[in-house]
């Protein structure tokens, strides 16, 4: 755990086995020497606890100038440290004061009461893109608000001409009728009307709140004797899908895919997909996580997953994205069971509330969601390849500085494969204008993340962060959260 590490001791001391201690001669200037040995990349060896035998550290190659050159480069190393100290603390300080300049921006876009409103708003963030964006990932928050926007009805203009969601409710249950008359689906016992307390805002005139298993078949797959076992995979067959292959980007896996035989395929009863599916995950660590079917037309699903599929397939874009939306997971935890594993029932996701505007402003919100969306692609990629940048900028300013060419890696550091968390989970979705910043971040990132990455995207201080985390808890907004753990890293400008 701490082999290689070095300190000057400069009081009287004993140590254990674990340390040794090199007493320098006079020659040598201790500072250089702390400076010396720290370029050295020491490896050691061992199964349960890695070390280094003494006469490997000494035989370590060191280059020793002259005493009065040791202390001038000591020197000059501390007075370079101290620089980089400086950048260091002001680089912190302007990245908590952008965290809170883009915290507040994106406020006031959520905060929007109409689309033009809106366009204000989103004109405001659009022209401080730069000084509101300074990692890639920040850029989630922007796809989280988009998608919110979305569900309120703010992406686009209302046309009263258009038949309303009621009408299209009614058209629903008639297509209902006809697929039962077909044999194709039986008709499901009415669902309860939406309580006035699962409503979480307000919908433009036309549009309706209803529960989602009103628009759509929810189908789970077979899990009885016939479920197939890994050994009955085959290399060419039937796609037998579950949560790892699903995509980041709503699709799933065209290379990574497990396949079943056609007669193990037709030995099962139900969890079928057909064209325009979606299929969504209901357990585990990743449940929420959803995608269409593309680009399979035929398959199974494990039991980690669940078919949607809606009774009219134009409905199927948007339905897509209230799912992946803020508004979408926050339902999710209205009806998890809390558990270690935490999963849902089929019946469960049927009850989700759900805001359906008319049909045909439903093609334009998706239209426009996508359009936005590549606007954050465009601006990801333009943060990631000014990170780029400016990393090899750095790179070659010390290679100026110190005459020392130094080869870049074309390859990325490899993280490590385990990172301690302290997960926090969204509760009951806050309205957007309480105060509660943290739940309003939480939401934006599909209801969880780690304490850590909350607290820098909350940009305050730690000690303001636990006192708005310890009120939040008791609203209720956020869970209370659970002991720190260690778990397995995953692999896993304009609106118009």
């Amino acid at each position: 755990m701490g082999l290689g590490k070095v300190a000057i001791n400069r009081i009287a001391l004993a140590i254990n086995q674990d340390l040794k201690a090199l007493e320098l001669p006079n020659e040598v200037n201790t500072d250089f020497f702390l400076i010396l040995y720290k370029t050295r990349e020491v490896k050691g060896t061992g199964t349960t606890v890695s070390g280094i035998k003494q006469d490997q550290l000494l035989a370590l190659p060191a280059a020793l100038p002259p005493l009065e050159e040791q202390s001038r480069i000591a020197a000059k190393v501390d007075e370079l440290m101290a620089l980089c100290d400086k950048l260091e603390a002001q680089q912190q300080a302007r990245h908590k004061l952008q965290n809170a300049l883009r915290q507040s921006t994106l406020q006031a876009v959520a905060s929007s009461q109409s689309p033009h409103e809106l366009q204000t708003t989103w004109t405001r963030l659009a022209d401080n893109f730069e000084r509101l964006f300074h990692a890639p990932e920040d850029v989630a928050e922007l796809r989280g608000l988009v998608l919110d926007m979305a569900m309120r009805g703010y992406l686009v203009e209302q046309d009263p001409m258009e038949e309303s969601a009621t009408v299209l409710c009614a058209h629903i249950e008639d297509k209902k009728r006809q697929i039962s008359k077909d044999r194709k689906l039986k008709l499901q016992k009415s669902l309860p009307q939406i309580g006035e307390d699962e409503i979480p805002f307000n919908v433009p005139s036309g549009w309706a709140w209803i529960r989602l298993g009103q628009i759509a078949e929810l189908i789970n797959g077979d899990r009885g004797k016939n479920y197939p076992n890994k050994d009955e995979y085959v290399s060419v067959g039937v796609p037998w899908i579950n949560t790892g292959h699903i995509e980041p980007d709503g699709t799933l896996t065209k290379h990574h895919m497990n396949f079943i035989s056609r007669e193990k395929f037709e030995s099962l009863n139900s969890g079928k997909i057909e064209p325009g599916d979606l299929v969504y995950c209901l357990r585990g660590a990743t449940f929420g996580k959803t995608a269409f079917v593309t680009p399979y037309e035929e398959g199974a699903i494990a039991s980690s997953l669940m078919i949607i599929r809606p009774i009219i397939s134009s409905l199927s874009r948007f339905l897509y994205y209230y799912l992946i939306s803020p508004l979408g997971r926050s339902q999710i935890f209205r009806f998890d069971n809390g558990t270690a594993q935490p999963n849902l029932s089929a019946n469960s996701v049927g009850l989700f509330s759900y805001p359906l505007p008319p049909l045909q402003e439903q093609i334009r919100i998706a239209d426009k969601i996508e359009q936005l969306m590549r606007v954050c692609d465009a601006l990801e990629l333009q943060l990631r390849q000014a990170t780029e940048v400016a990393g090899r900028f750095s790179v070659a300013a010390v290679s100026s500085l110190t005459g020392i060419a130094i080869e870049q890696e074309e390859e990325p550091m490899k993280a490590p494969q385990t990172e301690l968390i302290a997960p926090l989970r969204l509760g009951t979705a806050p309205d957007i204008k309480t105060q509660a910043p943290l739940a309003t971040i939480l939401a934006r990132h599909n209801g969880e993340m780690s304490a850590k990455d909350l607290w820098q995207r909350f940009g305050g201080e730690i000690d303001a962060f636990y006192a708005q985390l310890k009120t939040e808890v008791a609203h209720g907004w956020i869970l209370e959260p659970a002991p720190a753990e260690m778990r397995e890293k995953a692999a896993d400008t304009a609106i118009a």
